[in-house]
This record gives structure tokens, sequence and C-alpha cells, in this order.
């Protein structure tokens, strides 16, 4: 399994020590553990979409830098990097990456804030997973913006030196995720009724976990 680890690693790219990262993280909780303690990335000089070794190296990550981690590490590990986008209206995307155990469904996220992390392997199939995460995706008018998910993306399908040890943002690959196939989670006349947080609500999402 070791060697199988090594040979893996070499075909996408990896030194020595990035492996010696991502090997150590052979569950999905370890995973999230380790993705959940990288610094929030802030995007002080704009935009990014880091690859894997550039978020090792800057120790920093958003959601979808995180859920490329989370994805090579999940590969190397054994299991398929799939990767599931989440649209909302007048809000950003959130990109979670997605696992298996025992047939359900789980993900993991990274999210500054206490709503959009976690989901243990509880989900029969990606819409009761998506579902999941509608209450409490809420954008700055205070109201719910979910809208629809995407089919589980599968990044060994892409060049590894697009989202592995690319040293620039990993557009091209977050531009496909983008255009992957999405399925609605609610209809139009769900939207308008959906009832905004309230006050505790408001209160809770206020919560960072890195500032």
């Amino acid at each position: 399994m070791i060697e199988k680890n090594l040979s893996l690693g070499q075909k996408l790219g990896l030194t020595s020590s990035e492996m010696a990262i991502l090997v150590r993280l052979r569950t999905p909780e370890k995973i999230q553990d380790y993705i959940s303690s990288l610094k929030s990335n802030k995007e002080l000089a704009g935009d990014t979409c880091l690859s894997v070794r550039e978020v090792l190296r800057q120790d920093h990550a958003h959601c979808i830098e995180a859920a490329f981690v989370a994805a090579a590490a999940l590969w190397i590990n054994g299991q398929p990097p799939l990767l599931m986008d989440m649209k909302a209206k007048g809000d950003c995307d959130h990109v979670v990456t997605l696992f298996r155990h025992r047939g359900f469904w789980g993900a993991i996220s990274k999210s500054n804030h206490v709503w959009l992390r976690w989901r243990d392997p509880v989900y029969r199939n990606l819409r009761e997973l998506a579902m999941s995460y509608l209450h409490e995706y809420v954008s700055d008018a205070n109201r719910i913006s979910l809208r629809s998910y995407s089919v589980p993306f599968d990044l060994r399908r892409q060049d590894p030196a697009l989202w592995v040890t690319n040293s620039e943002s990993c557009w091209d690959v977050a531009w496909d995720l983008d255009q992957s196939r999405h399925y609605p989670l609610i209809t139009p006349a769900q939207a308008r009724r959906m009832r905004p947080h309230d006050s505790m609500e408001v209160l809770a999402g206020k919560l960072l976990e890195h500032t």
C-alpha cells in the first residue's frame, strides 16, 4: 500500500514532503481536521484558486482550495477524488469533497463560518447531502440562497498539473466544475416562500473560526 501511495504521489508530481503530509490523512475525519486547521484564505491580493501544492506551501485555503487538498488526500489513500459544487442565488458557490462509507455519502468541507462544514456519511444520495446545507446557506441579505448541486466531479479526469502542482490559480478546473451538470434543489415558488433567518441564527452566523 505504501509503495502504491508513493507511486501515485510521483505520478501527481508531489514532493516527498508534500506526500508525507497527505499520506498521514488516512481517513475523511483526519482530512477534515487538517483542512479545518488551515487558516482562512482571505484573498487579500485578489481572487485565488490555489492548487494542492500552493495550499500546503501558503498554509491557508478557502473552500475549493481545501477541497483540492482533501481530494488529493483521499486519492493518495485509496478513495476517488470527487468534488461537488453547490450554486446559490446572489451568493458564492461552495465546493465540498465527497466520500462514501458503506454506501452512504458524506462531505469534507472548509468554511470559516459555522454552517457549511463537515457532513457525516449518512446520506443516501447527493440530493439528500446537498439538501442538508439548504437552511444554513444564507446570503448577506439574510436570505436562504442555495439553489442547485452538481454531479460528482472526478478530478482523475483533470491533469494533475492543473490542480495539484499548479503554481498559478486553478481557474481552468474551477471553470469545468462550474460548468458541470447541476440539479435544482427547490422550485422558484419554494424559494419565494423561504423564511429569512431569525436574529439568533444571524448571530450564530457571525461566528468565525479564523479571524
